[in-house]
């Protein structure tokens, strides 16, 4: 694993990612809208950082092959975005997806990374909830992330290793910093208002640094395929 293509490199993970794989002597190309912004990516003879959509099949086609591995974070990221406009989601979200992975394994690449979210178990009543539980996703978000899970797994072969991640709520600075997280939100209202304000108490929400998010990410590309590949995590 030498030279890795990203989606969404410029965004909330992304961009405490890639300076992780520039240090560790990776080759990346990100490709990104920037729609926040271009400069959140640091400056670096390895990075080639691509401003174009997931959705531009002619440029997946030129962009991907020669790389040795895919990690797809690109996506419109949460409920409320996604409800303001569903036919956007879901251009973004599902549409491109698997002619994505069809590009990726037909020019060679041996790994392909998928973040989906742990969003894709609905609501659990258990203590634990395990990669094994049934699926329940109850917005169309979370819907087309299960589905991506879905499609992904029937391109599995012993030279195209597959991998899903279900990270829980990320949270953390980041030089893409969003304040729409739920311990970004309880942060943000600390220092700036001397106060945390809670939104209902009772519920339950898993929180996954986005230090220990990019590690993982890092670590998946060290590992021999027959480990990882297939697998749910």
């Amino acid at each position: 694993m030498n030279r890795i293509f990203i989606t969404g490199g410029a965004g909330y993970v992304g961009a405490v990612l890639i300076p992780k794989l520039l240090d560790k002597g990776y080759e990346v190309t990100v490709l990104d809208l920037m729609i926040y912004g271009e400069d959140v990516l640091p400056k670096h003879e390895n990075l080639n950082a691509v401003k174009g959509d997931i959705r531009d099949i002619e440029l997946l086609e030129k962009l991907i092959p020669g790389h040795d591995a895919v990690i797809h974070l690109a996506c419109i990221s949460n409920d409320p975005s996604f409800e303001l406009n569903p036919d956007l989601g879901k251009s973004i979200n599902l549409d491109p997806f698997e002619p994505m992975v069809q590009i990726s394994k037909q020019a060679g690449v041996e790994r392909f990374i998928y973040a989906s979210s742990a969003s894709v178990y609905g609501i659990k009543d258990t203590a634990e909830v395990t990669e094994d539980m049934v699926l329940e996703p109850l917005t169309d978000y979370s819907k087309f992330k299960a589905a991506c899970e879905e499609i992904l797994k029937n391109y599995k072969s012993e030279d195209f290793c597959v991998t899903t991640i279900r990270p829980a709520t990320v949270c953390g600075y980041s030089p893409r910093l969003r304040l729409d997280l739920t311990v970004n939100i309880l942060t943000n209202f600390a220092i700036n208002k001397g106060f945390i304000k809670v939104f209902g108490g009772e519920q339950k929400r898993p929180n996954l640094h986005v230090e220990d998010m990019t590690d993982l990410y890092c670590y998946l590309l060290t590992l021999d395929s027959e480990q990882i590949n297939g697998k749910t995590y």
